[in-house]
């Protein structure tokens, strides 16, 4: 394509992805880079290497990005009004990917980046003698705190309030989004994706993605618990060459040598439902289908689409992940202990991630399904490619049984 497209957060774990569906469909494509945050090229250039990119494609990348740098929470973006014209004037199409996904965020932080990084994007947008079109990349968990039933594309309302200050945040920026499309009358694509995960293993050099983040809070908070915490705590190796790992494949199937086998651990209690699911989508394959979608001819609103996956993973397969990787035992349970141990108290702290583990909540994608067919279903998504995706080379570890009821259980068991 000819249109002149800039893409924000082009350093991120989706953003990436979608830097690279983008250059498979224009020429060129403009980063709109954080101000001071370090050589965007060079970051770009390191995860198409490391993910087995085309050498041609590696090489033409100095002509075919143009990395400008901005600040999102400043006017201008941070430019001088020439230089902000200038590129306003130069672009076809803006996509809006940058943002904090950080669940335990305090709202103003949150704000700024979300909600003001959105406002600045819609004034760099309203600048524009192209008019470009924008593509807003939010999140289906806009969908607040209603953890059961079915959420729609075109819903957009507070009434059942949010898990966490992300959420709203990112709530307000899709508010703001459908105000500037009524003032200005143009059209807007509006993304959201769920939770997004990879198999590829960790790299010094790549973004850490949702499930990584959870996995290093667990780990924390084993350690702040004191040493008698730590002793089986495993932390998955950082991989010299994760594309010639990634290149055979998932982990093997659970064998009885697995971790939670063989290791004895600490066992805590967490506010969750045993048949609780969250939906996980493959990063790759929802860049592919959000690039797919903005090909499309919009209707002059705001056009929504679910990003998710057909299938939901069961919450007992999070658990099991969640266990092999901080090295713990987990019982879910209908209510926070009345007397919580050393490592539940701690856990408190961090509300907007277990809050996930109640949800039996289900993503309504027909609009996506209907505009692409067969080619939005993505492929399973289970507990050995999650567990590839988070590093550890032991096998993966078994699924977690049904527990006898956690109330049979005495407290003092729980570390």
């Amino acid at each position: 394509m000819v249109v002149p497209v800039a893409l924000t957060g082009a350093t991120g774990f989706l953003g990436l992805r979608l830097l690279r569906q983008l250059l498979g469909a224009h020429r060129s494509v403009t980063v709109l880079a954080h101000v001071g945050s370090g050589d965007a090229l060079h970051r770009i250039t390191r995860f198409l290497e490391l993910t087995g990119a085309p050498e041609p494609l590696v090489a033409e990348l100095p002509a075919r990005i143009r990395v400008v740098e901005t600040d999102l929470e400043r006017p201008r973006l941070g430019l001088s009004a020439p230089a902000f014209h200038e590129l306003a004037d130069g672009l076809g199409a803006i996509w809006h990917s940058a943002g904090s996904i950080n669940l335990e965020g305090d709202l103003p932080q949150l704000r700024r980046t979300n909600v003001d990084g959105t406002r600045r994007v819609l004034e760099l947008a309203a600048a524009g003698r192209r008019k470009p079109v924008v593509h807003h990349v939010s999140t289906a968990f806009v969908a607040g705190a209603r953890r059961d039933g079915v959420a729609y594309e075109d819903e957009l309302d507070d009434a059942s309030g949010f898990e966490n200050a992300y959420e709203r945040s990112k709530y307000e920026a899709e508010k703001l989004v459908h105000a500037w499309s009524r003032e200005h009358g143009r059209p807007v694509v509006v993304l959201r994706p769920s939770i997004l995960v990879t198999d590829l293993p960790p790299h010094p050099d790549l973004p850490s993605h949702p499930l990584q983040v959870i996995e290093r809070i667990l780990s924390d908070v084993r350690r702040t618990a004191g040493p008698e915490h730590e002793g089986s705590e495993h932390e998955g190796p950082q991989h010299a060459d994760p594309a010639a790992r990634h290149a055979h494949g998932p982990s093997p199937s659970p064998s009885p040598q697995s971790l939670r086998a063989t290791v004895p651990r600490p066992r805590i209690r967490l506010v969750g439902q045993p048949d609780g699911r969250l939906n996980l989508t493959q990063v790759e394959h929802a860049a592919e289908v959000m690039v797919r979608l903005a090909g499309r001819t919009p209707s002059g609103g705001v056009d929504t689409y679910h990003v998710v996956h057909d299938r939901d993973v069961p919450v007992r397969t999070v658990v099991s992940l969640l266990e092999g990787l901080a090295g713990i035992s987990i019982d879910l349970v209908a209510g926070k202990p009345d007397a919580p141990s050393a490592l539940e108290a701690l856990l408190d702290f961090y509300p907007g991630m277990t809050a996930y583990l109640g949800h039996r909540r289900r993503f309504d994608d027909t609009r996506v399904r209907t505009l692409l067919g067969p080619s939005a279903v993505s492929a399973p998504v289970d507990l050995g490619y999650l567990w590839s995706g988070l590093g550890p080379e032991e096998p993966v570890p078994a699924p977690t049984p049904p527990p006898a009821s956690p109330t049979a259980v005495p407290s003092d068991r729980y570390a």
